[in-house]
């Protein structure tokens, strides 16, 4: 547990992102394609639109400026570009998903989102243990109350959203 409101909601988001990635690593595992309408679809949809794409925004946006002014820019410059490699992953997984969503998958449409599902939970649950390693203890020990409020202020108004 993380006493930074910061450190703690990004962890509870990277438990949740652990379990949906986990969802996707068995579902895609299986031979038969998922049906429309199954809620890993409506989840993983959601998960990317509301969460993961937000989460990148807000560390690239708030915390790898606020670590870069105290002098820790590569741990900010290093998770960016996982990110940058991430996004079209998640971009294409979102659009494969949604399209799914209503009318299920044809043959093409399954084999692409195994793949780009699979691609998506391998950088995903490594950049995720770097986070919770490298980042989250780091903004911890670093961040004043002052910057902790601020931040978390605009990461909560984000997420309503």
């Amino acid at each position: 547990m993380f006493a930074n409101r910061i450190s703690q909601t990004l962890h509870e988001e990277h438990r949740a992102t652990i379990e949906l990635m986990e969802r996707l690593e068995t579902m895609i595992a299986r031979k038969q394609p998922l049906e429309a309408g199954d809620a890993l679809l409506r989840d993983l949809v959601a998960a990317i639109d509301n969460d993961t794409l937000r989460h990148f925004d807000f560390e690239e946006s708030h915390l790898f400026p606020l670590l870069q002014s105290v002098g820790d820019q590569l741990i900010g410059d290093h998770l960016t570009e996982e990110h940058d490699a991430m996004r079209p992953l998640a971009e294409k997984l979102r659009t494969v998903a949604g399209a799914a969503q209503a009318a299920g998958f044809d043959a093409v449409g399954w084999k692409a989102f195994q793949q780009a599902g699979a691609a998506f939970v391998q950088r995903m649950l490594i950049h995720v243990q770097k986070e919770e390693m490298a980042l989250l203890p780091l903004v911890e020990d670093m961040m004043d109350a002052d910057a902790e409020a601020r931040l978390h202020g605009i990461y909560a108004g984000a997420s309503a959203v």
